[in-house]
């Protein structure tokens, strides 16, 4: 079986899981050595944090604002 082969232990399958979730699969450069596999490891997923927390925040904003939105134009309306 293949994937027994490639996913020896469990760091191996988490590697490929941040990989395969942070990039478009177009692998011609990667680390090659643990200490390199950690690194990009960290350095993706605060990549993926800068991203996802603002994103979040927005996110709640505009709902909170239209939640505020959607009472004032009730009131209007009694």
């Amino acid at each position: 079986m293949m994937f027994l082969e490639t996913f020896s232990s469990i760091l191996h399958s988490g590697w490929w899981a941040i990989i395969t979730l942070t990039t478009v699969g177009y692998v011609d450069i990667y680390p090659i050595t643990v200490g390199g596999k950690i690194f990009t490891s960290f350095i993706v997923l605060i990549g993926v944090g800068i991203v996802s927390i603002p994103a979040g925040l927005v996110a709640g904003a505009l709902s909170k604002a239209r939640e505020i939105e959607s009472k004032e134009s009730r009131n209007k309306n009694n």
